[in-house]
């Protein structure tokens, strides 16, 4: 008899799987232009620090997403769009230049206080895309940038 349960259990495991196989994914955020609102249109942004945001923040900060094989998969799939669209609702580089002038300057802050307290990109993020962790003197870099960019911010308020 416990064969016999252990064989149902499975089956439902596997038909469930499979099943959640069926549910719609979301459109991708793959934008290939950058949009007038993106922050390199609108600010300061070094190619070394441009190509940092590329490697380690655009995925989930941005509105164009290298999606990895995974995200084909239920329920990775879901699980990456809910990140993606948290990661956008809290940054979006991409939308950057829509945000009023005390929106920009607060995420210009939060930027800066994320690299000094290695708060992003998420651990979990850098464990699942080799070469996304941030080194010492990226945060340095990054750090810096923000620090420019706040000033740039101020002074586009005065202008």
């Amino acid at each position: 008899m416990k064969r016999k349960t252990r064989l149902s259990i499975w089956a439902v495991v596997v038909l469930v799987v499979v099943g959640i196989q069926f549910i719609k994914k979301s459109p991708r955020n793959v934008q290939t232009e950058k949009l007038p609102t993106d922050i390199t249109n609108l600010y300061t942004v070094p190619e070394d620090v441009e190509s940092i945001l590329q490697r380690s923040c655009y995925d989930c900060h941005s509105n164009h997403t290298e999606y990895p094989w995974y995200s084909n998969v239920q329920p990775a799939a879901m699980f990456l769009e809910g990140h993606i669209n948290d990661g956008k609702r809290h940054l979006n580089f991409s939308d950057f230049g829509s945000y009023d002038k005390k929106r920009q300057l607060k995420k210009a802050e939060d930027i800066k206080e994320e690299m000094e307290r290695d708060g992003m990109p998420l651990k979990s993020y850098t464990i699942l895309h080799k070469g996304t962790k941030l080194s010492v003197n990226e945060r340095a870099l990054l750090t810096g940038w923000a620090n420019d960019l706040i000033s740039e911010i101020n002074s586009a308020q005065i202008n």
